[in-house]
């Protein structure tokens, strides 16, 4: 959930958690049998070779999956070279790879690993051939976060799908299938084998400030289908998914990045709730599951986190349910695994718990050492080490990553944001659009009656799936379908003068298109749209993250969900609001009367058409 930057997703409402449970109720149902264990592994006799001529050290590094910064391996801008001298102390990925050994590496945006298609698949190719040319050489596991929606580490021109909860929307277990299908087969072309997604949590608490429209949505039974179909998806295409956050992070108002969350659920609930798509998961042969860096009393009373329990890890993850792939821990430089231990400490307890990767910690010297250190004084056995390595070592082979570690130019450009693969994308998204409330018809948008659209809003931080703001874009596609449309940004906590000079234009509009971002009850950005409104001008809201902006909107005449602010979702709500496309969209999650948040005001399902 490493996913820094994205921003909050709290919301509206503050419903109890048992209102939201109870509007999932009627539509739910436990899995009742745990998936089945992973299919029989093959012939390991050459891994374990591989095994047998590590030595200590090197089979330390391959526990860990790094961050790294820079766009070469081997070349990177001399502030690339700064930052790694100063978090990690080397020069380069090379020199990381050489240093550590490390089995894997992770990109973001932010470390600047992802600027542009062909540079990934040099990138990727040049820290394989580092780890490669060493003495005992392995192929790295290259990872991101490609969630799509909110969470997306490769931007255009790579295709950008519509995010979690837009899909669970669209509630197309073919189109998650697709999602997979492509997305991963342009991953795999830029080298890239591990995919930290999907997003396998129940999201039943509107006020999750870190999960949200991250989430399919919050029937247990509509989440299972959905990860399932799209880890069927990567998998197919080459990449490994990863089933997010195990034991379930859908219930919380802490972020994880910042605080230390606690899953209230009784064992009971947790069965019914959480457990099922990670189930789902599991029977669809999933190659990794990420753990939560979160508490569960029902399933560990010791106060640790998830990431650091072995009742939850190996009592139920790895037992009870019969998992023996690959587990990831999320970012160990997250607040939320960093509350109870020093960071020497949680490496060596995350590894007791039954975990095989040690993602990102925030120290990787000390970490690596500390390692070692626990072995060398028998904390852990060289034995537990292997167990998990092993479980790495059969991951890279099942990706041919021995026969075929490196990747080529003419892949990416004869895979990566391809005509057909963008189609399949704005096929899939407009699908997912839901529209909430259409009073008078308002919408489709009448270019006759209605010839200039004013577009305003909130322009959050634009995560990798944009090309510019949100106004901008929606204004853009409005004007490729006929409107002549402006596009004003007020914020997402507009002042007075902001709000003025909105109502100034839109009095020069014939019809206002307003996006919202997370409204909330005191929010500036229910004044403005309250002022719009008040101009006489017709006035449509677009959700533009959470679905949850509807309860305090009362005064608009239509109001549409798109569930995420990237291009491709702006796309389909242009075509929706233009009735070049039928909303078809259904609420995935309840949303509750923003006066009276023990009533359902639109519950899962609902979603209006024309």
């Amino acid at each position: 959930m490493h996913d820094t930057g994205t921003g909050s997703t709290g919301n509206t409402a503050q419903p109890s958690r048992r209102t939201v449970l109870a509007a999932t109720a009627g539509v739910t149902a436990a899995l009742a049998a745990p998936g089945p264990a992973q299919a029989a592994a093959p012939d390991d006799s050459r891994l374990h070779a591989l095994l047998s001529r590590m030595t200590l050290q090197e089979k330390v590094g391959q526990l860990f999956v790094m961050r790294v910064y820079g766009h070469s391996a081997t070349v990177p801008d001399q502030a690339d070279i700064d930052a790694n001298l100063k978090e990690i102390g080397v020069r380069t990925a090379a020199e990381l790879v050489a240093k550590y050994r490390v089995g894997g590496i992770i990109y973001f945006t932010w470390a600047h690993n992802t600027r542009d298609p062909h540079q990934i698949a040099e990138l990727s190719n040049g820290i394989q051939k580092a780890s490669l040319e060493l003495p005992r050489g392995l192929p790295v596991l290259i990872s991101t976060d490609q969630e799509h929606g909110i969470v997306a580490r490769v931007g255009v021109p790579a295709t950008l799908f519509p995010g979690a909860m837009a899909v669970g929307a669209g509630g197309s277990r073919s189109d998650a299938r697709t999602l997979g299908r492509i997305a991963g087969a342009e991953l795999r072309a830029m080298g890239i084998r591990q995919d930290y997604s999907p997003v396998a949590d129940v999201n039943v608490n509107p006020a999750n400030p870190v999960i949200g429209v991250r989430s399919f949505g919050a029937d247990p039974r509509a989440v299972s289908a959905l990860v399932a179909a799209e880890v069927a998806g990567y998998q197919g295409s080459g990449v490994a998914a990863t089933a997010k956050h195990f034991p379930g992070h859908g219930d919380t108002n802490v972020d994880s990045h910042t605080g230390f969350p606690t899953i209230t659920h009784s064992r009971e609930l947790w069965e019914k709730l959480d457990a099922p798509p990670f189930k789902a998961a599991i029977a669809a042969g999933i190659d990794s599951i990420m753990t939560a860096h979160l508490m569960v009393p029902a399933l560990d009373g010791s106060g640790d986190p998830a990431t650091l329990s072995r009742p939850i890890l190996t009592g139920i993850l790895r037992e009870r349910l019969g998992y023996d792939g690959v587990v990831v821990t999320d970012s160990l430089g997250m607040e939320g695994v960093r509350t109870k231990y020093g960071d020497a400490r949680v490496p060596v307890l995350a590894l007791k718990a039954g975990v095989d990767q040690l993602l990102n910690p925030p120290d990787l010297d000390l970490a690596w050492n500390a390692v070692l250190t626990a072995v060398r004084e028998g904390e852990l056995t060289e034995a537990r080490l292997d167990a998990s390595i092993l479980r790495v070592l059969r991951l890279k082979s099942r990706l041919g990553l021995f026969r075929s570690p490196y990747v080529g130019h003419g892949g990416v450009d004869r895979t990566v944001g391809t005509r057909a693969h963008r189609a399949a994308a704005d096929r899939i998204a407009e699908r997912t659009t839901t529209l909430l409330v259409n009073e008078g018809r308002l919408l489709p948008l009448s270019r006759r009656r209605y010839p200039k659209v004013l577009v305003v809003g909130a322009d959050p931080a634009s995560p990798s799936g944009t090309t510019g703001p949100p106004t901008g874009v929606l204004a853009g596609a409005l004007n490729e379908l006929g409107f002549t449309a402006t596009a004003l940004s007020t914020g997402t906590a507009p002042s007075a003068a902001t709000i003025a000079e909105a109502v100034a234009a839109a009095r020069e509009a014939d019809a206002v298109v307003a996006a919202t971002y997370n409204v909330t009850a005191g929010s500036s950005q229910k004044t403005l749209v309250d002022q719009l409104v008040a101009t006489g001008r017709p006035v449509a809201a677009v959700a533009i993250r959470n679905p949850y902006d509807v309860a305090r909107l009362p005064s608009v005449r239509a109001c549409l969900a798109a569930y995420s602010w990237t291009d491709v979702e702006l796309r389909a709500a242009a075509q929706v609001i233009a009735g070049r496309v039928r909303p078809r969209g259904k609420l995935p999650v309840p949303v509750q009367r923003a006066d009276d948040p023990e009533q359902v005001l639109y519950p899962i399902g609902y979603g209006l058409s024309y």
